[in-house]
């Protein structure tokens, strides 16, 4: 069933109907980490590299290797600012088109079910930014855990993977659900949730493919939620 569902997700990604959304959103997050980026250089600039020079000006003896160390380190802190960034970026753009990213796959793969409600504009901020909290939150968790030999790897897809998995696919339940409903429909099947919130921390850990990865995941957990709740209705009839 999971792997079902990031296969369709996957498709779902590059079919005809979800062209729009996709350019849309990956525009929009290239303009802002490009934004991003002149402004994590301006802000160095102009406070960091002012403290700098002083501090090497008072240090004549080892000026030159102090200058290259911390050029390097200079480069090096701010490509890893814009790692850590592209996902909170992703997520806040991304999230105010997850509604957009259901109507596709329910159109193009479930034609005969009812259309899910799409999430009012003031709901759709709140849930953009509950997703920018939730990437941030484990995004620095798993920053944190890199330092620990051992668990760091794993930690960062058990932390990922527990929180993408349960704000993606209550997201997916709420279009047919009320919130309470969602959360207990996702409690019920905690760990194929938890399971598939794995496959989408795996989706965020390769580079370029992971700016896709609140397409992919909105994509995939309403394609769980739908072949969960067939399954159950199934069930119910025999």
């Amino acid at each position: 069933m999971i792997a079902l569902a990031a296969r369709l997700s996957f498709e779902n990604l590059f079919a005809p109907e979800a062209r729009k959304v996709f350019w849309k959103v990956l525009g929009l997050t290239l303009v802002a980490l490009v934004a991003l980026w002149f402004a994590l250089r301006s802000a160095f600039n102009s406070f960091a590299l002012p403290w700098l020079q002083g501090f090497m000006s008072s240090t004549s003896d080892w000026t030159g290797w102090l200058t290259l160390f911390l050029a390097i380190f200079a480069g090096i802190a701010l490509a890893l600012s814009m790692a850590l960034l592209i996902s909170p970026v992703t997520a806040l753009i991304a999230g105010l088109f997850l509604d957009d990213v259901a109507e596709v796959v329910e159109k193009r793969d479930y034609p005969a079910d009812t259309p899910g409600t799409a999430m009012p504009i003031a709901a759709a901020m709140k849930s953009s930014v509950r997703f920018l909290g939730v990437v941030i939150v484990g995004n620095i968790v798993a920053l944190f855990l890199l330092f620990i030999p051992g668990i760091n790897l794993i930690a960062f897809f058990l932390v990922n993977g527990y929180l993408l998995g349960r704000e993606f696919f209550e997201f997916a339940a709420m279009r047919f659900r009320s919130p309470d409903e969602a959360r207990k429909f996702r409690v019920k099947h905690a760990f194929t949730v938890f399971l598939a919130g794995l496959v989408i921390a795996a989706f965020l850990a390769i580079p370029l493919l992971n700016l896709l990865t609140p397409l992919f995941a909105a994509g995939m957990m309403v394609h769980l939620h739908k072949l969960i709740s067939h399954k159950e209705a199934s069930l119910r009839l025999r």
